[in-house]
């Protein structure tokens, strides 16, 4: 129905109205409100504050060479040397090998033998370079009057290797087994003292050098721990490779030159 009023007039009214204090209009139908307050519905009690959960700090990684080096550093003799490699639990190689191969011979001598990894026969009977390629080593030093067996210093050997347990199948060992067994290895060399150091081998040139490529690296004075160091072809290498044998007599002879240098 039409009551003639316009908008602007509709538009005033409801304004004066509330400014008077008008808050609800009033509908065609009329409302209970003693009912509708009794329908509305209970207000829900307020939600507990969530209790947080107890933020806990990341586990900590250890960092295998850290433990290494910290178990090496505190190790002040050959004995506790062996006693920390032994305890150390972060090399997978252990849980396969039977023995810890260590080392072998005088720890008073002058010139101690670094090799790679130990084989089945070191690892049947925990000691480096016993089987088919430490025989031909132990010849190969005897030509200049040296062995593992000598109680003189200057005529004895000392031999230990890269890792101390055989990898599997006897590959060759990873960069990161290296890695974690380096430290025991600096400490060694530290402990023993020796005058010379003799690097049988690409892995233990890598290791010790940074550096590979023997068939470059052999017949050549380098440093390696503050000592001097010759690379050498490996014993398996010249039961494989007979005819580098003669390369490998060189070599002996500048270890006894240096040698009778003092």
């Amino acid at each position: 129905m039409d009551s003639g009023m316009d908008s602007h007039t509709a538009l005033a009214l409801l304004q004066w109205q509330i400014e008077l204090g008008v808050t609800e209009a009033i509908g065609d139908a009329p409302v209970n409100r003693y009912q509708a307050e009794a329908q509305k519905p209970a207000a829900a009690p307020p939600a507990p504050h969530a209790v947080a959960a107890p933020v806990r700090p990341p586990a900590m990684q250890l960092d295998p060479v850290e433990v290494a080096r910290s178990a090496a550093t505190s190790a002040s003799d050959l004995e506790g040397l062996q006693a920390a490699l032994g305890a150390f639990e972060f090399c997978e190689l252990k849980r396969g090998a039977r023995s810890l191969v260590f080392a072998d011979g005088n720890p008073a001598a002058r010139v101690m033998v670094i090799g790679e990894a130990p084989g089945r026969d070191e690892d049947i009977q925990g000691k480096p370079f016993v089987g088919k390629a430490g025989q031909l080593l132990d010849k190969m030093f005897a030509c200049i009057g040296m062995t593992r067996q000598s109680p003189a210093p200057e005529a004895a050997l000392y031999i230990t290797n890269v890792l101390p347990w055989r990898p599997p199948q006897n590959r060759d060992p990873k960069p990161e087994e290296v890695a974690m067994m380096l430290p025991f290895l600096e400490r060694h060399v530290e402990l023993a003292g020796p005058d010379v150091l003799i690097l049988m081998g690409n892995h233990s040139c890598g290791a010790l050098l940074g550096r590979k490529g023997i068939t470059r690296l052999r017949g050549h004075w380098v440093e390696a721990l503050g000592r001097p160091a010759l690379p050498m072809f490996h014993p398996a290498y010249l039961l494989r490779n007979p005819h580098a044998k003669r390369e490998a007599w060189h070599d002996l002879l500048m270890l006894q030159a240096r040698l009778r240098e003092g």
